[in-house]
């Protein structure tokens, strides 16, 4: 099992914890990784793009000018594609671009992705991730202690309002609850500093 340090908000050593080998131990397997940041990016766009074509565009039903003896090329409609105004070839329609993955891949991902931050030691366990008020000063203190970079990922076990405001002025910093995390915001932080009760959370479902 990998140990890790745990730290209070002001990057004091407190103890130490011992990690689950399933969770923070796996294998990571950049194949696996990439397909899931794939189906998370794909799955965030809404498909909503709409373009008319040719048939669908207003007007054009008259052909402007004759077919020959003009000295222009012939034309059947103004509202051909070359022409300004024109439909759009191809044109783009609402779709769906979602992915879905099975529970082996994304459990694969996921501890693939935790287990890449204690490798790289990018992973921080804090006792306890607390504001008394909602002030982004105290956080920007807790951050700066732990020598988080510039992108973090603060986990939390629960829904905390005070912490969540208090960071949400500070760029480059995003929070989320155990479980709500994602191998692309995983992957994407340079620091993922995690609450031990977050921790405990994580390795009583996905240990199991």
């Amino acid at each position: 099992m990998p140990n890790m340090k745990v730290v209070d908000m002001a990057g004091k050593v407190v103890g130490e914890i011992a990690l689950s080998e399933k969770v923070f131990g796996a294998p990571v397997k950049e194949a696996v990784l990439h397909t899931a940041v794939r189906a998370f990016l794909m799955n965030q766009r809404q498909g909503t793009q709409s373009a008319l074509t040719r048939s669908e565009v207003s007007g054009g039903g008259k052909k402007p000018w004759r077919q020959k003896g003009t000295g222009h090329a012939r034309q059947g409609s103004t509202r051909s594609p070359q022409w300004t105004h024109g439909g759009i070839v191809f044109a783009p329609k609402p779709r769906s671009y979602r992915v879905t993955l099975n529970k082996a891949t994304k459990r694969a991902a996921l501890f693939g992705a935790l287990s890449s931050k204690v490798a790289d030691s990018e992973m921080i366990v804090v006792d306890a991730i607390t504001a008394s008020e909602y002030k982004t000063k105290s956080m920007v203190a807790m951050l700066s202690a732990l020598g988080a970079g510039k992108k973090t990922l603060i986990v939390l076990p629960a829904v905390d309002e005070k912490v969540i405001k208090s960071c949400a002025n500070i760029e480059g910093v995003k929070t989320t609850q155990w479980n709500t995390i994602n191998v692309y915001d995983i992957l994407n932080c340079d620091t993922l500093i995690v609450a031990q009760g977050a921790v405990a959370k994580i390795e009583e479902v996905y240990a199991r």
